[in-house]
């Protein structure tokens, strides 16, 4: 059997990871500003990481959601005094498409309504309703198209509500900051605008933060600078450093109801353990104050580069959109200078390295990022 075939792929097997440094088969070291799509929060390989997960494992790895799990609820107390949503309630799941999933159904049991609100460039996963809500026609089949969607501009709440006035929207879904189409920022003024619409007309506002929460942008949740509390916030990338998780942050206006939604592996206890232990470090270790402190630093610093277009982002998620493509740019910083980066599109680089990146490791990536730049020119 092959593998199917849906990965381009770099010719590169990475075989260990020790903080913000990875290293393939040949024995090459790589500064990792990628984190493997910004799962990667505290870095590789972290030892109180390690610790957790292999002491859990040798007690119990998994049992079903039939049974009570102490693990559920600590981790569900440590995130919400963590995220200021200690009144909010934990649904666990897998994975970012699944929480977007059960978030996007929650909001339509709530409500009663089918239409969803989405945005132009957006990304909330590849499953059958996310993957419906994201603004990419190329990977939705014919089978995902049963649920009505209308995409609209950032910037413009009168066009929100105008569809709002239809009175069949059931929830508006917005990322924190858009990140695979290549960072960009809805507004402060733009959210507490979608916020108040929502209210208005009875409409389910969630926050996808998936890839944009857990600290990434010098704020626990991105959408915490604009002051506004939706009514549910999606999460899953950073949460456990690498052990597959999602969840859904559910306001106290929702009831639950047995059976209304359910899971397999969700909530397992090794995933809870991993995800633990990620809220332990970054609270040890002052990450999230770290990632603001080192963002702008990368930002500043980058944002004069030749052939620069804009450089959009916060904290340690940022997008550097240039003139031209990034193809030979992505080449060599990853072949010569041995630095991983990710990419939107054809023209715009992504970094978002661990939280735990040093002021040190920056002004190296700063140093191979220009060399790489005029290399490419």
């Amino acid at each position: 059997m092959n593998l199917f075939d849906v990965y381009p792929l770099f010719d590169i097997n990475i075989v260990k990871g020790q903080g913000r440094r990875i290293t393939d088969d040949a024995g090459n070291q790589y500064l990792d500003l990628y984190g493997g799509h910004a799962v990667i929060s505290i870095g590789h390989s972290h030892p109180l990481y390690i610790q957790a997960i292999t002491e859990q494992l040798s007690r119990i790895g998994f049992y079903s959601n039939y049974v009570v799990n102490p693990l559920q609820q600590q981790l569900a107390e440590q995130l919400g005094a963590a995220s200021g949503y200690d009144d909010y309630s934990l649904f666990l799941i897998n994975s970012g498409a699944e929480a977007n999933e059960n978030a996007l159904k929650l909001a339509s049991f709530h409500n009663g309504k089918r239409r969803a609100i989405a945005f132009k460039r957006s990304f909330h996963g590849r499953t059958s309703v996310a993957v419906r809500v994201t603004d990419n026609p190329a990977i939705q089949a014919p089978i995902n198209e049963g649920m009505p969607v209308t995409f609209l501009p950032f910037g413009e709440p009168s066009f929100v509500e105008e569809e709002f006035r239809r009175g069949d929207v059931s929830s508006l879904i917005i990322e924190g900051l858009q990140g695979v189409s290549g960072i960009y920022d809805p507004g402060d003024d733009f959210l507490r605008a979608l916020r108040s619409l929502c209210t208005q007309y009875g409409v389910c506002m969630i926050l996808d933060e998936i890839q944009s929460g857990y600290g990434r942008t010098g704020r626990f949740f991105a959408h915490q600078q604009s002051n506004i509390r939706p009514d549910i916030i999606t999460v899953a990338k950073g949460m456990a450093n690498g052990f597959p998780i999602g969840a859904t942050l559910i306001s106290p206006i929702f009831k639950p109801v047995h059976g209304m939604l359910g899971t397999t592996f969700g909530g397992n206890h090794l995933a809870c353990a991993a995800a633990i232990a990620v809220l332990n470090v970054i609270e040890k270790e002052k990450l999230i104050d770290n990632a603001a402190r080192v963002g702008k630093f990368l930002a500043d610093e980058l944002s004069s580069l030749p052939s620069l277009r804009e450089l959009r982002g916060r904290g340690l998620m940022l997008g550097l959109e240039f003139d031209r493509p990034i193809h030979d740019l992505r080449r060599r910083l990853l072949f010569n200078q041995k630095i991983f980066t990710g990419a939107a599109g054809s023209h715009t680089l992504r970094l978002l390295p661990p939280l735990s990146l040093s002021h040190e490791e920056a002004a190296e990536a700063i140093d191979k990022i220009k060399k790489a730049v005029a290399d490419s020119m």
